[in-house]
């Protein structure tokens, strides 16, 4: 039933689109007025100037800039609230909404029901929310650039894209900077994140209770945290690149059955936090520079890690846990600081690789401890757990790890930062 609603309403939408008009809107005109004179299709579109308006969308149309017209809110509500389907909002700049929370004011808010909703190339900026996407389905929002209000303090700010309770949304090559997270994710299925690029923000992105979705070709840098996914299944993270974060690149938490490879995490504080995580696959990716290259926590053992590369990270892996957990069974990862010889020639290395000791667990537990790192009695019970097995700490292994990296232009990100 609702399959023939919705081809119900593109037969009539094409209908109308067939006796579709542009409505042409002049520097010192309104665009409301021509809003209100439009029919189902038309294409309101609006010459470069300044207009001191707030707009509401309640048909099916575009509204497209020429010259990137700038719709001023003057400081209160949403700037434009789309309120139909299939409305295109284009090439404008939008400005000036209020900045009441509860309220939830955007540059551009896209209420339930608005399904099918596309805004691309438009610049927000200085807007609580830049553009709020909320139970709407087949939604686009791309190659905007998105700037928050960075005169406010970061709690007080809304976020750059709001993504909440949709089905088949893209969120597609957007720049979004100084709101408080770049791209808030939830409760919603069968998402698209591409080729955005998330900087000077409190999380790149802030996601959650959405599964079915894929996230891929995205750089998070610069700020408290890259990549948030939490609370997640069947999910796809590919080829991000996070660097220069405060806390973490790439944070798993809570997530299963989902596939995390070929991303790059740069010197952050943690290039990946694993918590609670289960049932994955982690490969291919390159973790290099970071204070801790992985930390892992809350029972994340059941997952194959394979054809990593670990190199130089002040602390490879963060592992505190009651009994070791093998990694590379399938494929070797590359550990930098692996003391192991290959004496076949095989590529692999002959000697089981540990990434942590009983020294390492003082360190964690004690933060104190790391100023006596070098005394002869740390040193001395290091070798002692080497030498006696009931003495060492549960660590992450692998018993032939590569001897060379899979990344051969690894040195480009070296030290946090791509040259």
């Amino acid at each position: 039933m609702k399959g023939h609603i919705g081809l119900l309403a593109a037969l009539m939408l094409a209908a109308a689109s067939a006796h579709a008009a542009v409505l042409r809107v002049e520097s010192g005109q309104s665009i409301a007025a021509a809003l209100r004179a439009a029919r189902v299709g038309d294409t309101v579109q609006v010459a470069a100037g300044t207009y001191r308006e707030n707009l509401v969308i309640d048909k099916p149309l575009t509204l497209e800039g020429v010259g990137k017209p700038l719709v001023h809110g003057g400081g209160k509500g949403d700037v434009i609230r789309v309120r139909a389907q299939d409305v295109t909002i284009r090439g404008l700049a939008v400005q000036g909404s209020g900045i009441n929370l509860d309220a939830q004011n955007a540059g551009i808010y896209i209420q339930p029901g608005s399904d099918r909703a596309r805004v691309a190339d438009c610049e927000l900026t200085a807007n609580l929310f830049g553009v709020w996407l909320e139970q709407s389905a087949d939604s686009t929002i791309e190659h905007n650039t998105i700037v928050g209000r960075a005169d406010l303090f970061s709690a007080d700010r809304g976020n750059g894209i709001q993504v909440y309770n949709t089905i088949n949304s893209q969120v597609i090559g957007n720049t979004v900077s100084h709101t408080r997270d770049g791209i808030y994710v939830d409760y919603s299925q069968h998402a698209l994140f591409r080729g955005n690029r998330l900087h000077d923000v409190r999380y790149g992105t802030h996601y959650m209770n959405t599964n079915d979705s894929t996230w891929e070709d995205n750089e998070t840098w610069h700020n408290r945290g890259g990549l948030a996914l939490m609370e997640v299944r069947h999910l796809v993270v590919r080829r991000n690149r996070a660097w220069g974060n405060e806390e973490h690149g790439i944070m798993l938490r809570t997530i299963q059955d989902s596939l995390i490879e070929d991303n790059i995490v740069a010197g952050n504080d943690r290039g990946f936090f694993i918590y609670d995580a289960e049932f994955n696959t982690i490969r291919g990716n390159l973790v290099v520079g970071n204070r801790n290259g992985v930390q892992l926590t809350a029972g994340s053992s059941n997952n194959q890690v394979d054809g990593n590369d670990f190199i130089n990270n002040q602390e490879q892996v963060e592992f505190v846990a009651s009994k070791d957990v093998e990694w590379g069974r399938k494929q070797p990862n590359y550990w930098s600081n692996y003391r192991g010889w290959d004496q076949d020639g095989d590529g692999r290395g002959d000697l089981r690789y540990e990434a942590n000791d009983i020294v390492d667990r003082i360190s964690w537990q004690y933060p104190l401890a790391k100023l006596m790192l070098s005394s002869p009695a740390l040193q001395a019970l290091r070798f002692a757990a080497r030498q006696f097995p009931v003495l060492r700490a549960p660590s992450v292994t692998e018993q032939h790890p590569r001897m060379k990296p899979w990344h051969t232009n690894w040195s480009k990100w070296n030290g946090g930062l791509p040259h």
